[in-house]
């Protein structure tokens, strides 16, 4: 397992402990705009407006591309594939203790309008099942459409990530599906084949997990 994708999982475990031993902390507020200034980013030193807008040209780059396979949704099984942390969700960039983690805006945008032309949405994540109730309750708060969610369990733990997720992206294409695009922000999200495009949003060098 990748030190990157445990700290995420850990934090994710932290915040649900947190909320509900000691409830929401109050040093920021989950719709204060400076909700990222005490988050695990800015003490990696990645600065939330430039991440932000790199992640909106990897957008924009896979826009286009989408939307033209998207106009094939009613004649074959069409899926997006999706990371979570930092690739659905800014984890790093709000503090854990607050839930739920927002969506990074126009990731959401680009999913909910292959979805609404007909192309299911599948999120396939290295965080542990225990917090799977959570995870898939945090992206549909966030206005995600959730026509899957794949976590990992205890025997996922021990193995490689990517091996995991390259696996659990066969299993949706031997449902039927063909994986238009998946989308993430760490290598391990997107090598191993099974889709036809892969679209990597920044990770600074693996400062975000």
């Amino acid at each position: 397992m990748s030190s990157t994708k445990a700290t995420a999982a850990t934090s994710a475990v932290l915040g649900l402990t947190a909320l509900l031993v000691v409830g929401p902390a109050p040093a920021a507020s989950a719709s204060s705009p400076d909700a990222h200034l005490t988050s695990a980013a800015a003490f990696a030193d990645v600065d939330y407006t430039t991440w932000r807008r790199d992640v909106a040209a990897v957008v924009a780059e896979a826009r286009p591309y989408v939307e033209a396979r998207a106009e094939e949704a009613g004649r074959e099984k069409q899926a997006l594939v999706l990371d979570i942390d930092n690739s659905s969700l800014e984890t790093d960039f709000h503090p854990f203790w607050e839930l739920p983690t927002p969506a990074i805006a126009d990731v959401r945008d680009l999913v909910r309008d292959a979805h609404a032309r007909g192309v299911a949405v599948f999120f396939v994540t290295a965080r542990p099942g225990i917090i799977y109730s959570l995870t898939d309750w945090n992206l549909k708060r966030a206005g995600y459409p959730v026509d899957g969610l794949y976590v990992r369990s205890l025997p996922d733990l021990f193995g490689e990530v990517s091996a995991y997720k390259t696996e659990k992206r066969a299993e949706i294409e031997a449902k039927g599906y063909t994986i238009i695009a998946n989308i993430g922000n760490n290598t391990s999200d997107l090598v191993g084949g099974h889709a036809e495009r892969t679209f990597k949003l920044p990770d600074y060098g693996g400062k975000l997990s």
